[in-house]
């Protein structure tokens, strides 16, 4: 009989691999394959123009409101070169992903200002931008609010104002600038240029990678991006910015940091060329930072030579706008190839997720009132409708360790966000603690065998057996039930080994 139950258990472990290889998505990204080769180490910035430098001049801040649609207003914060000569240049900031004030890019509005441009940080509107709902249209239009603003700045030239877009906000800055001659220039740096769902599975595998999970988790990845989110919204993951950037004929400068883990960096600028070709663009400069993340920093301060090339191109323009070397500094390396998303199948995407836990674990609270049920004749006396040994032991711990399976799993996972997010590593915590999860749900599913064989030869017991009460029978039916729906769930999120 132990035998049985062992080779039973190998057989249920096997089944809930089978289910997490067969029930889809597969993530198998393709390698790029290829890079784009700078043409020179050097970032600085060609042609005759002469500028001034960083640091030329001392910088006055102040601080205004600028009106946007639907009535609101923002307040935005203008730094200016002070005793600058003859009308300059102006910039319009546009921020990446999540809340920001007119406090942001502080540094590099100095930097620039010190050279000679006028530049706006426009507060980042809070009431129509949330986590489950974005429009960058509408983003962009508040926007270019801002750059009129600052066209009708005094001592601002309205014809050399652009926009710098950083992240999220390089996704507004080309759509600002399509067809529209009162933008002067696009700035785009770390820019997604993929749409947010195939840009989000890219960097979400490449932080895995390089922590260095197993494979097994990154199949998750399509499960978790490529579907519908419980309550619906995130429309905006899949909005495509090319239509807009083949639109863009205005002078455009794209910049990268190398050590950027989150943006396809050759991708993205091999897609921003070929919109360009099709608006008939042929004035771009791309610049590659050595060590630079995101934010286009090294060790938190910005990357080497990042605002003084900035400066020159922007006060450079005509004349810097084809100016060579137009790729230059560091070789970017991409390994894989971002590309479009896989949808989970309708049991796994948007609320059927949240709906199949709360069944699980519903299914398990149901189990306990009901085993408090069957108590409650003691109180006059009578005997308990109970759970007769061992169903009651091997269904409370098939309960228990199927509860623990998903509290480590979700701590595991938590646990890796934060070392991928905060690009460190730890191979303890990565290998170790996948160990722990399997062995917990390998656990889980030799309780829920021991549970359904003792129950089934409970139910074949001859008279004289310890009988078990209805509501007994219902607490050990709501917690096999309930277990069996929550294991099934941690299959599909890849907690058991893969058979395929």
């Amino acid at each position: 009989m132990r035998y049985r139950r062992l080779a039973a258990t190998i057989v249920v472990v096997l089944l809930l691999g089978l289910v997490g290889t067969v029930a889809g998505p597969g993530w198998s990204p393709r390698p790029l394959g290829h890079t784009i080769v700078p043409e020179t180490t050097a970032t600085a910035i060609g042609s005759d123009a002469l500028t001034p430098p960083v640091g030329t001049f001392e910088v006055r801040r102040e601080v205004i409101d600028v009106r946007v649609e639907d009535g609101v207003t923002v307040k935005a914060t203008i730094a200016s070169p002070v005793g600058a000569r003859g009308l300059r240049p102006g910039v319009v900031f546009m921020h990446g992903a999540g809340t920001a004030t007119h406090e942001n890019f502080g540094d590099i509005t100095t930097d620039l200002a010190s050279a000679g441009i006028v530049t706006l940080v426009p507060d980042k509107r809070t009431d129509t931008y949330t986590t489950r709902d974005r429009n960058y249209v509408a983003m962009a239009e508040d926007y270019l609010d801002s750059l009129e603003v600052l066209r009708r700045w005094p001592g601002v030239d309205p014809g050399r104002v652009g926009v710098y877009g950083e992240s999220e906000g390089a996704m507004s800055a080309p759509i600002a600038a399509a067809d529209n001659p009162d933008v002067a220039f696009v700035v785009l740096v770390s820019a997604p240029v993929l749409p947010i769902r195939e840009q989000g599975a890219f960097a979400a595998d490449t932080y895995l990678r390089e922590v260095g999970v197993p494979d097994r988790l990154l199949r998750a990845i399509p499960r978790l991006v490529g579907g519908q989110f419980p309550g619906g919204g995130f429309e905006y993951f899949d909005f495509d910015v090319s239509p807009y950037q083949q639109h863009v004929r205005q002078p455009v400068l794209m910049v990268y940091g190398t050590a950027d883990a989150s943006m396809p960096i050759v991708q993205g600028a091999e897609r921003l060329l070929a919109d360009l070709a099709a608006a008939q663009n042929d004035r771009y400069t791309i610049r590659y930072y050595h060590g630079a993340n995101h934010g286009i920093r090294v060790g938190g301060a910005l990357a080497p030579h990042f605002t003084e090339d900035l400066a020159r191109w922007v006060q450079g323009l005509p004349d810097t706008a084809t100016a060579e070397p137009r790729v230059a500094g560091a070789e970017p390396v991409q390994q894989f190839r971002a590309g479009p998303v896989a949808n989970p199948r309708w049991y796994a995407s948007g609320d059927m997720i949240v709906l199949t836990l709360v069944a699980g674990f519903g299914l398990l609270v149901l189990a306990l009132v009901a085993w408090a049920g069957g108590q409650l004749p003691r109180l006059w006396g009578r005997p308990a409708s109970a759970t007769a040994p061992p169903v009651g032991r091997y269904t409370l711990a098939l309960a228990l360790a199927t509860v623990a399976t998903w509290v480590i799993f979700v701590a595991y996972v938590a646990g890796v966000a934060d070392l991928a997010l905060n690009y460190r590593t730890n191979a303890l915590f990565v290998q170790g603690g996948w160990i722990a999860v399997q062995a917990v749900g390998i656990l889980a599913a030799a309780m829920l065998v021991l549970s359904v064989t003792a129950a089934w030869r409970q139910g074949r017991a001859r008279r004289g057996s310890v009988v078990m009460g209805g509501a007994g029978w219902l607490a050990v039916v709501c917690a096999v039930l309930g277990c069996v729906v929550l294991l099934l769930s941690a299959a599909y999120w890849g907690v058991y080994p893969a058979v395929l």
